[in-house]
């Protein structure tokens, strides 16, 4: 598969940032750091944010076009 070289680098990003988020994340529930409510919510926020980018940057890589925007979101 020919990947352009830009598309390469934001998956590449997009990848690592979701990564880092994910393990913030599991250092919460799997490892038991305790964290107050609030910042429970933007850890939640930052996590899926950083996924939705990958998804993002994976079809774009995979060159499948994205979803119209959905009315209800």
């Amino acid at each position: 598969m020919n990947v352009s070289g830009e598309r390469r680098e934001a998956y590449l990003r997009a990848y690592e940032e979701w990564q880092k988020q994910l393990a913030a994340l599991h250092e919460v529930f799997l490892g038991g750091r305790p964290l107050a409510g609030d910042k429970m919510k933007g850890l939640l926020n930052r996590e899926a944010r950083a996924k939705q980018r990958y998804d993002e940057a994976r079809l774009a890589l995979l060159g499948i076009p994205q979803a119209a925007e959905s009315p209800f979101e």
